[in-house]
């Protein structure tokens, strides 16, 4: 029996065959993860020019109150994220993350306030348990709306320039806008963020027309087509976090280095300090901080050094003190990078911790994130 044929299809799955991609597994679903020119040619193509990725395996969904107000909807979702929902202006997106009673993290996601409604993107792995989190504990305020459509990322510094052409007020967008437009005469959702640490567009197409926005993109001179394995290098470079490998139910935001994503209305004293799953951890952490945390990694050498490797205060493997959560070779950096979890006596930068790697004690320098200088448009 054919292993892929229990696999979901993204809508441009066709289209990803007909381009050569290699498919994998992921999530549930067929998914590219390198086309004919490789995943080291995609990654650099992407800091030079502009990449198209498929991430239609996405959840997609709408929180909107019962009520119809804005107000009720943010109210209602801070009660899941410890994020500033109420104060997002109309057109804005942040990232946030759903937490446990234990104070970890669930899912992370993207949030953005569009009209009086909210639009929520969440992980592939993650997406029904996250939808039925928001029923069970918001859907007698909120109606909760599965959406089927596509997703694509278009990542680069060219990727201003290859969009405008189809619809030239992008430009004008800055890092988590979020507007609706049309492109190729099709009505889309687009948003200035991405994964990648470089300037780019998310893009939410409706599933039938998804092939016909994709192409008409791909159709430039500046784009490629490009699959999980250069959005992985890509990702890790910029020290973004992939649930399931560097946050997931056994870490906390501020042992994540999640800090940043907890605005002053929400934490202690400010205006809605608390209310949300784990807040007497999250709040008592963010006041005194966490007993580790999550730090950048630069190994010695050529080396990659791959999740789940054990780290070491010492050359002999003696004194265990954490774990590789993420790590490879980093084609901008021309070098191994990785990310991973020590003890705060061992995060300051420049600190020298070890690596078990096949049977071998491997140093490492404990680095500042990110690896590579993002050039998101303030």
């Amino acid at each position: 029996m054919d292993d892929t044929a229990a696999l979901k299809k993204t809508p441009l799955h066709a289209l990803h065959l007909q381009l050569g991609a290699r498919m994998v597994p992921f999530a549930g679903y067929d998914m590219p993860v390198q086309y004919p020119l490789g995943v080291m040619k995609e990654h650099l193509h992407t800091r030079a020019e502009a990449g198209l990725f498929d991430v239609s395996h996405m959840g997609q969904v709408i929180v909107k109150a019962k009520s119809g107000s804005y107000e009720d909807a943010a109210l209602a979702l801070e009660s899941l994220v410890p994020v500033d929902i109420l104060g997002l202006a109309e057109g804005r997106q942040r990232y946030g993350f759903f937490t446990d009673d234990t104070g970890c993290i669930l899912d992370d996601l993207m949030i953005a306030h569009l009209d009086e409604h909210l639009f929520v993107v969440v992980n592939a792995a993650c997406k029904e348990a996250d939808v039925a989190h928001l029923q069970a504990h918001i859907g007698d305020q909120c109606d909760i709306t599965v959406l089927d459509r596509a997703l694509i990322a278009l990542q680069g510094p060219r990727a201003v320039s290859v969009l405008a052409e189809l619809w030239a007020d992008v430009a004008a967008m800055k890092f988590m806008d979020v507007r609706h437009c049309r492109l190729h005469d099709v009505s889309c959702l687009v948003s200035r963020s991405g994964y990648s640490g470089e300037d780019g567009f998310e893009i939410s197409i409706p599933s039938d027309k998804a092939v016909d926005v994709t192409m008409r993109l791909l159709e430039h001179p500046d784009v490629q087509a490009i699959g999980l394995g250069a959005r992985d290098s890509l990702r890790l470079e910029a020290g973004l976090c992939l649930y399931g490998n560097d946050i997931d139910t056994t870490t906390s935001p501020v042992e994540a280095a999640l800090e940043w994503a907890m605005q002053k209305a929400r934490r202690g004293n400010g205006a809605r300090a608390g209310g949300f799953p784990g807040s007497g951890r999250i709040l008592s952490e963010l006041e005194n901080g966490a007993a580790r945390r999550r730090v950048g990694l630069k190994p010695e050498g050529k080396a990659p050094v791959r999740g789940h490797a054990k780290l070491y205060a010492d050359a002999e493997g003696k004194v265990e003190i954490g774990e590789v959560t993420s790590g490879g070779f980093g084609p901008s950096v021309e070098g191994p990078v990785a990310m991973g979890y020590v003890p705060v006596s061992h995060a300051a930068p420049g600190t020298l911790v070890y690596a078990e790697v096949r049977g071998k004690y491997l140093p490492i320098t404990v680095s500042a994130l990110p690896f590579v200088t993002p050039t998101y448009k303030r």
